[in-house]
């Protein structure tokens, strides 16, 4: 155990020595650390014991994902986001529905033995885009800000809302709640969306006022300021989760509290809360490449390869840009907000969902949700700065 622990260490180690060279490389943190993960493990230099612990794993996962979700929220324009806060919208009602019932149809046609539940559960779990890994785009300058704020919404609400229809698309194809879906499904939908957001504005505004509150009486030290606003971002996530809301909602809407309350000092107060979240991104995506994928590799079919392909590309497109339509927008900007809508945390967060739910088709839905999960990795991280530099960085 120990020697696998140094051997993920070092390797992060060594990743933040090269860190400033390999940002303005396609090579991301996820692809070099899945990369290292399939090296070490049996498929590779056999280094390390592939026995992933699903438990253990998920924990990472969503303390990794919370944090994110919180620290781009908190970094959110609020000036930008109130003047274009259409696009969002628009993706969210419109774009999120339509990517999971394109998914649903393209997924009963194509996946052998699917019937219409498991096709919509592979097209939930697979509707939730990745704040972290769309981060290059959402952070990088020349994007239009408009673009930029709409991304960063978008990834930082679609997992919470994918949330209670996983769950009720589970618990029917479980045999629950079949004599009366609707109201159990709406009841499910209020209890997520409704506690989380709850969750999330009273714990940050509480948290936000304690803490200067602390800082004018001069109680608090530097180093408590930053374990402080980490432990509020947990606290919050773990909260909801246990009033059976959705934490991710909670996260995202308490880090939009939090950058509106902090405003400047905002940046300097989740620093180290970003570390943090970053090295479990990390140690995500090692333990995803040295275990998840050695398992999941038998499993995978053609079928699996082309609904992944299509899911990256017509399935989530083609509804994001005709949520778009009539919002004035020109077509190169809708196809950029459809095409970076890249899979990572969130949709391994549901495959373990599938996994301990025990339904016929889990081990099916896995072997896509990682298939998928490895093609975005790789294009997103390849086209990034392509795209970017062809549509607004002049003299690329």
């Amino acid at each position: 155990m120990y020697l696998q622990l140094a051997t993920i260490a070092l390797l992060i180690f060594i990743y933040s020595l090269l860190s400033s060279r390999l940002a303005a490389s396609w090579l991301s943190a996820p692809i070099l650390f899945v990369a290292a993960g399939l090296a070490f493990s049996p498929l590779g230099m056999n280094l390390i014991d592939a026995e992933a612990d699903t438990e253990a794993l998920h924990l990472i996962i969503d303390l990794a994902l919370a944090l994110i979700l919180f620290i781009d929220a908190a970094h959110a324009n609020f000036s930008i986001l109130k003047r274009y806060q259409v696009l969002p919208v628009r993706m969210l009602i419109i774009g999120l529905p339509g990517v999971i019932a394109l998914g649903t149809v393209v997924a009963f046609y194509i996946i052998p033995d699917f019937n219409w539940l498991d096709a919509a559960i592979a097209a939930t779990v697979l509707a939730a885009t990745d704040a972290a890994l769309g981060k290059p785009v959402i952070t990088n300058q020349w994007v239009p800000a408009k673009l930029r704020e709409s991304l960063n919404v978008e990834s930082g609400l679609n997992d919470g809302l994918c949330v209670p229809v996983l769950l009720l698309l589970l618990a029917i194809a479980k045999g629950q709640g079949q004599q009366d879906v609707y109201s159990f499904g709406a009841i499910l939908v209020i209890q997520e969306i409704g506690i989380g957001v709850l969750v999330g504005l009273l714990g940050s505004y509480l948290g936000v006022h304690l803490i200067k509150y602390c800082y004018r009486k001069q109680w608090i030290t530097l180093l408590g300021l930053h374990i402080g606003s980490t432990a509020m971002v947990i606290a919050i996530f773990a909260t909801a989760q246990s009033l059976h809301g959705s934490g991710y909602i909670a996260a995202f809407v308490g880090g939009l509290v939090f950058g509106y309350l902090f405003k400047k000092e905002t940046y300097q107060l989740l620093s180290s809360a970003e570390a943090s979240a970053e090295t479990l991104a990390m140690l995500t995506w090692f333990t995803f490449g040295s275990g998840v994928l050695l398992f999941i590799i038998p499993d995978i079919t053609w079928e699996i390869i082309l609904y992944s392909l299509l899911s990256l590309t017509i399935i989530r497109v083609l509804p994001i840009v005709v949520s778009l339509i009539g919002a004035k927008e020109p077509l190169s900007h809708q196809l950029f907000l459809g095409w970076f809508g890249p899979r990572g945390l969130a949709s391994i967060v549901f495959t373990i969902m599938v996994l301990n739910s025990q339904i016929e088709s889990a081990n099916t839905i896995t072997a896509i949700a990682t298939c998928t999960v490895i093609f975005s990795l790789i294009a997103h991280g390849i086209s990034a700065n392509i795209v970017i530099n062809k549509l607004w960085k002049p003299n690329h």
